[in-house]
């Protein structure tokens, strides 16, 4: 059931309902990239695309919490998502993560249109109920997943000497799936954004470049440490030249 016509009275929700994406995308790479955008707002749950053409152009991401589904819609609305603006609003029903987790689920076939009374969840039964429902992640090293371990660690990977300011950035400590497109999603907030480079040969590190200096400082700011899954905060510092 295609949720487009959706108005502003749709009442908040966990889940954000997001439409007019590119449909030239993959599937899973699109998953990938939504998940590494909106995971700077709060814990993911679950990022659903479905291949089907009544679903096409679609996507539903459920957060763990209703302030981080709120931010997302606020600050996200009207993104360029791979040369698209975004459409972004509540999903219309709850996502059965979320109805398991406090209590409310009620399978398809018995579920009745009723308001949720007393939207309370006690956050301890949230954990207990969600480790043991067997969440899917979204991809390889998603909540809950095997993270995938960075050769020589971290500290092999940090500089020996801090390189100079500059309008290049030096990433590491990315995740083995991590494509440019993701990384151009995440970096293109920010004024200036040139381009990403990315080295096949080496996993893990970027190089993203910016019109000058002061506008790659606020990049540098404003997402080191970023985690694009739980066990990869970002590692940013200038590139050397």
């Amino acid at each position: 059931m295609t949720e487009a016509n959706a108005g502003p009275e749709t009442p908040q929700n966990n889940t954000i309902y997001i439409n007019n994406l590119n449909e030239k995308i993959k599937i899973e790479e699109l998953k990938k990239s939504l998940h590494a955008v909106f995971s700077q707002f709060g814990k993911i749950l679950e990022v659903f695309a479905a291949k089907t053409l009544k679903h096409k152009g679609q996507a539903w991401v459920v957060f763990e919490d209703l302030s981080s589904a709120s931010n997302a819609l606020r600050q996200m609305q009207g993104f360029p998502f791979y040369d698209k603006p975004m459409r972004i609003q509540y999903a219309k029903a709850k996502s059965d993560i979320i109805a398991k987790a406090d209590g409310t689920f009620v399978p398809r076939e018995k579920r009745k249109r009723h308001e949720d009374k007393g939207n309370k969840k006690r956050k301890d039964q949230n954990d207990a109920n969600l480790a043991g429902m067997g969440l899917n992640p979204a991809y390889p090293g998603a909540y809950g997943a095997t993270p995938i371990p960075y050769p020589g660690g971290l500290k092999s990977m940090v500089p020996e000497a801090p390189a100079p300011p500059n309008n290049i950035l030096f990433i590491q400590n990315l995740p083995n799936e991590t494509t440019p497109m993701m990384l151009q999603m995440l970096f293109l907030q920010y004024p200036g954004f040139k381009e990403v480079r990315m080295v096949e040969t080496k996993p893990g590190i970027a190089f993203v470049e910016y019109g000058d200096e002061m506008q790659s400082t606020v990049a540098m700011q404003a997402l080191q440490g970023f985690k694009i899954t739980p066990q990869n905060p970002m590692l940013i510092t200038y590139a050397k030249k």
